[in-house]
């Protein structure tokens, strides 16, 4: 009996308790990660830290300094173009309140008109000339068909 108590206990300890299994599954990822691989790892995250602070001390103070220097020289060309759009719409205030511009604006649009209608009455001349050619050459030939049509027959 003892020995079948012994035997239930080995067996119940083996589907019950994993301890020896995990600790077993424990030592060896222990030795694969610090025996085998000697490290490399960690000293692979080492230097990516030292990368990553070197890269944070230099290039990003340069990429500051670069972008400090770049906005400077936009916000004065900035300044530079806003002061000649108050310029040019200060000169069209002063240009509209002229009464001297408001007649020539008033001038040039009496001289446009005008302009506008010569325009259209050269090109209603224009179209009977043409329209009086075609005339012309139809009427001709019409005539030559003719004379050709008696030519043919003969």
């Amino acid at each position: 009996m003892e020995k079948i108590s012994k035997d239930v206990g080995d067996i119940q300890s083996r589907l019950i308790d994993h301890r020896p299994i995990i600790q077993g599954e424990i030592r060896y990822f222990v030795r694969e990660f610090e025996e085998k691989r000697g490290f490399r790892e960690s000293r692979l995250l080492e230097s990516l830290s030292k990368m990553v602070t070197d890269t944070n001390e230099q290039a990003m103070t340069r990429c500051a300094q670069s972008m400090h220097d770049s906005l400077c020289e936009v916000l004065t060309r900035l300044e530079a173009s806003n002061h000649m759009a108050r310029r040019i719409q200060q000169r069209e205030l002063e240009a509209q309140q002229s009464p001297r511009l408001q007649e020539c604006v008033e001038r040039r649009k009496v001289d446009w008109e005008e302009f506008m209608k010569e325009q259209e009455r050269l090109k209603q001349e224009v179209d009977e000339e043409h329209a009086k050619a075609v005339s012309r050459l139809s009427t001709q030939y019409s005539e030559m068909k003719k004379d050709l049509a008696k030519q043919t027959h003969f």
